[in-house]
């Protein structure tokens, strides 16, 4: 199963350097649980002057990278909140399930256009905190 993290924003050096190492530990443990790639897809930011426009045009730019029949996964601060353990049960069941790819959505600073949310098997959260996007 391709895993896809698709995000509006871009990450700065430091980040991208921390990404980069944290990918190559999980493209190594997941090939021993049938996680073929792992990639990070970074969608530049809209700089429409209107919210409705900035999401719709950012939900656009996301839904074009997004593989037909992909598991689409919101990450969403009012999403499901899962221990380690329960998420590798989720991520073990959409593979074990024959998806072909799971994409997790990270969107903007406003978030997502509705098309994408409806669109999504899933939202989780990493906590009740909001991150940088990065």
């Amino acid at each position: 199963m391709r895993v896809l993290v698709l995000a509006v924003g871009r990450m700065k050096s430091v980040e991208s350097e921390l990404a980069a190492r944290y990918l190559k530990r999980a493209a190594q443990a997941g090939r021993n649980i049938g996680l073929r790639s792992i990639e990070i897809v970074e969608i530049k930011e809209s700089r429409a002057a209107d919210v409705e426009r900035r999401k719709l045009e950012e939900s656009i730019a996301l839904a074009n990278v997004i593989p037909e029949s992909a598991t689409l996964v919101l990450l969403d601060e009012r999403g499901e909140s899962l221990g380690s353990g329960a998420f590798a049960e989720r991520l073990a069941q959409w593979r074990d399930g024959g998806q072909s790819a799971v994409v997790f959505l990270i969107g903007g600073a406003d978030g997502l256009a509705e098309n994408l949310r409806a669109k999504s098997r899933a939202t989780l959260s990493f906590g009740n905190a909001t991150w940088p996007h990065q």
